[in-house]
């Protein structure tokens, strides 16, 4: 394989990527105002690139652009060597587009529907990479009146063309199907080169500008002033009016100027079509800046060099339709920020409101969260002195109901015993059951149906004014997505309560806590014992004189002190775990006002702002590639 057939290779998997990634891109656009304008766009280009597809292998395709009488069949006349166009300097010659190529080639090649175009073909040199089409006078094949890009009527002479406005911003209004004018818009985008053709009079065209404002993206121009042999030269004033820098030719078109570059920048042909036609005849070499132009035309943008042409016309092209469209989507993206920051905010609201009402639920009831504290604890502990007394503090209605069991005689104690005892299981189940869905209760209660259609509301606006779809802040749409935001805070809360639950048993059954408390209870039982073997052992045997042994009023006083002394152990430990909960409550509430709290509300309208911004992303990346083959191109790579 050659290394023009590899090029020629590696050109069509170029167009045929950038081309399927346009289409992924254009499918996946989110319901968007300015998405749906710039699919539109993308549309079109993709229709571009597949007349670029077929005419890859097709030789350049040039045409004419020019007002009327401004030599344009003359100058195509003087191109192929022989006089195969009518010519006309008063009238407009030239009705339809013309097509003169090989008789090897057909317009169906080119990607050009044969009914609009008249089809000659010819076998002259001139033909041998190239197609050349004669194009109708815009300015004067239509009645209709097109607005004028200069703030004046269209084509005349007189208009003012200044690098500001030198070519509409807008494209000209379509012309009806069977006009003239229908079929010049219809062949122009399958142009490769435009040999803008004007005199000394007809410079200024407006119409022209306008038809050129169309189809010069995608295409290279070449601006050509005939009748050398009778017109002073004009080129400066008509460079000055272009907007020309000196190293490129600016074309303004759509939204902002689109700089075209050209294989002669800043330069204007100068020709006499006549007497380059009258050399051909004769035999002769052309002469002056006819030659320049040929040379141009046959050597360096025809062969080999059409299909860079191509790629760099379409590149531009496809850069242009990139750039309209970052422009229409970040014109528009300032809408879709503040949307998400309005459903943040009405999310922050309604997390403080949820995280309010659980903590007042939390503290509400906390005597059943902190008996569950205090059984986790006492689990915790292991087997102790203060773990046995945690523990039958914990079980002290049971014992209590143990020993009325013990103590029942009769039937009807027996009923009366089971009725209290059945009672009071239910009434623990109610307590224990209301702590466990204090979460579920807060959270439905925090989501006010009016406060919710206030925020749908106010979303609502902002989504409207984004232009996004407001499917997602209808009334039943944000009532389910709160109902889910519910159960989603629930079943966060839930494991947040349990890790909180966890974490404080292990915290307040360390080594440290454990030896403390377990130290002060041995203390008051070794007082006591100490107490006890010192009256038996030492008083009531080796003391002089001997002591009676303590008798029942003692154990009952030390009975009395060690209970007080376990009681008040235990309100010491039951005040650290109880401030330990309200502490750990507060802070899991501050975490609880977090927006993220309350996720599931406006998930609909949050993903819709997220496809624009994966949308804007994707556009941003194709951006960045295309740039980059641009530049490859205009360095000769590939």
């Amino acid at each position: 394989m050659s290394r023009s057939e590899l090029a020629h290779l590696e050109l069509l998997a170029e167009v045929d990527a950038l081309v399927g990634r346009l289409n992924r891109w254009a499918d996946d656009a989110p319901d968007w105002r300015p998405a749906e304008k710039c699919r539109a766009l993308v549309r079109r280009l993709v229709d571009r690139a597949g007349s670029l597809r077929v005419r890859l292998e097709a030789p350049l395709v040039v045409a004419t652009l020019g007002g009327t009488g401004a030599g344009k069949s003359a100058l195509l006349n003087a191109l192929l060597g022989a006089e195969v166009l009518r010519t006309g300097r008063s009238r407009p010659t030239t009705t339809r587009p013309t097509l003169v190529c090989r008789p090897d080639i057909t317009p169906e090649m080119l990607g050009i529907d044969p009914a609009v175009v008249e089809l000659i073909h010819r076998d002259l040199p001139a033909l041998r990479n190239l197609v050349l089409v004669d194009c109708p006078d815009p300015d004067t094949t239509e009645e209709e009146s097109l607005p004028s890009p200069f703030g004046r009527g269209a084509g005349g002479e007189g208009d003012n063309l200044s690098p500001k406005n030198v070519l509409s911003p807008r494209l000209p209004s379509p012309a009806p199907g069977n006009s003239n004018l229908a079929r010049l818009r219809a062949i122009l985008p399958h142009c490769d080169v435009l040999l803008v053709v004007a005199t000394q009079q007809k410079y200024r065209s407006a119409r022209v500008a306008d038809e050129l404002t169309a189809a010069a993206r995608g295409a290279r121009v070449v601006f050509v002033q005939t009748h050398a042999d009778l017109d002073a030269d004009v080129r400066d004033d008509w460079r000055q009016a272009l907007g020309w820098n000196g190293s490129c030719t600016a074309i303004p078109g759509g939204d902002s100027a689109t700089v075209a570059p050209t294989e002669n920048p800043g330069h204007i042909f100068l020709v006499d079509s006549l007497s380059a036609l009258d050399d051909a005849r004769a035999g002769r070499q052309p002469r002056g800046e006819f030659a320049d132009l040929l040379d141009l035309l046959t050597r360096r943008m025809a062969g080999a060099a059409a299909n860079r042409i191509r790629r760099a016309n379409f590149l531009d092209l496809m850069a242009d339709t990139l750039d309209s469209c970052r422009r229409r989507i970040e014109e528009a993206l300032p809408s879709v920020q503040k949307t998400q920051e309005a459903v943040e905010e009405r999310r922050g609201l309604m997390a403080r409101r949820i995280a309010a009402r659980m903590q007042t639920e939390l503290l509400t009831n906390r005597r059943q969260w902190e008996n569950r504290l205090l059984g986790q604890a006492a689990s915790r502990w292991g087997l102790s002195p203060f773990s046995l007394v945690l523990r039958i503090y914990q079980g002290l209605g049971g014992l209590l109901s143990g020993g009325l069991l013990y103590r029942t005689r009769t039937p009807a104690q027996m009923a009366l015993w089971g009725a209290m005892e059945g009672t009071r299981t239910w009434r623990r189940w109610r307590r224990n059951r209301r702590a466990e869905r204090g979460a579920d209760r807060a959270a439905a209660d925090a989501w006010d149906h009016a406060e919710l259609r206030k925020a749908a509301i106010i979303v609502d606006g902002y989504v409207a004014e984004a232009g996004l779809d407001r499917r997602a802040t209808r009334p039943d749409a944000v009532a389910a997505e709160a109902e889910t935001a519910a159960a989603g805070f629930v079943a966060r809360a839930s494991a947040d309560l349990e890790s909180l639950v966890a974490r404080l048993a292990r915290r307040h059954t360390g080594w440290f806590t454990r030896w403390r408390y377990e130290l002060m209870l041995a203390a008051m039982l070794g007082l006591i014992l100490f107490r006890l073997g010192k009256n038996f052992f030492y008083d009531s045997w080796l003391a002089t004189p001997r002591a009676p042994v303590s008798g029942l009023d003692f154990y009952l006083s030390a009975g009395f002190w060690l209970v007080l002394w376990c009681l008040l152990l235990l309100w010491a430990f039951c005040s650290r775990l109880r401030r330990g909960l309200r502490g750990a409550v507060a802070s899991l509430a501050v975490d609880w006002q977090d927006p993220s709290s309350a996720a599931g509300l406006f998930a609909g309208v949050e993903e819709e702002c997220r496809r624009v911004e994966r949308f804007h992303r994707e556009l941003e990346a194709m951006r960045s590639d295309v740039e980059r083959l641009r530049r490859q191109v205009e360095k000769g790579e590939g």
